[in-house]
């Protein structure tokens, strides 16, 4: 039985523990150091101020997290995301990156967000590093391809592309409202 739940501070270790495999085997983050604890709990904290940070559960362990970060920092975009979905490499194609991202586009929409948008690493040529797959999992969501940005990540001595997909997932209206943010809705359920 898998549960998706908002994520807590506490869980850092769990989540940073799935990441740092990311980190360290693949291309699919550009990042090259772990964050240390403290640090990833931060991360944690400062996401639940303003966007859902969620955690799939699966037989008590974390399977998988997924979270938004704004798209840009000014105040014309506050209605645009960027996500982020990781799943433990041993629970990948289980359907838990499909209901992270459901449950993530339900809490963005009662937060009136109508702009979700991936930025995805991209091989030129797949390798041991990289695949195709996570624009293959955007695309099956509803994602189309915006653009490519060619050769600007380097990792493990090659170079890799990055596109973004974008999906809109609410209405875009002359006067628009302004977001909810993330504590006060859950306050206000």
């Amino acid at each position: 039985m898998t549960t998706i739940r908002v994520a807590t501070e506490a869980d850092a270790e769990e989540i940073l523990a799935i990441y740092a495999k990311y980190i360290e085997q693949t291309a699919i983050t550009f990042e090259y150091v772990v964050p240390s604890i403290e640090e990833f709990r931060g991360r944690i904290r400062h996401t639940l101020e303003r966007f859902p940070y969620l955690v799939a559960e699966k037989d008590g362990k974390i399977a998988g997290y997924a979270y938004v970060s704004p798209f840009k920092e000014r105040a014309a975009y506050d209605w645009s995301v960027e996500t982020s979905i990781y799943v433990d490499m041993e629970q990948k194609r289980s359907g838990i990156g499909r209901r992270l991202y459901e449950e993530l586009e339900n809490i963005l929409k009662q937060q009136g967000i109508l702009n979700v948008n991936a930025c995805i690493a991209y091989p030129q040529a797949e390798d041991e590093y990289l695949t195709k797959d996570s624009v293959l999992f955007h695309e099956k969501l509803g994602y189309t391809m915006v653009g490519t940005f060619h050769q600007c990540g380097y990792k493990f001595h090659r170079w890799y592309d990055m596109v973004w997909m974008e999906k809109f997932i609410g209405e875009h209206r002359e006067n628009q409202p302004d977001i909810i943010p993330f504590p006060k809705l859950k306050m206000e359920k």
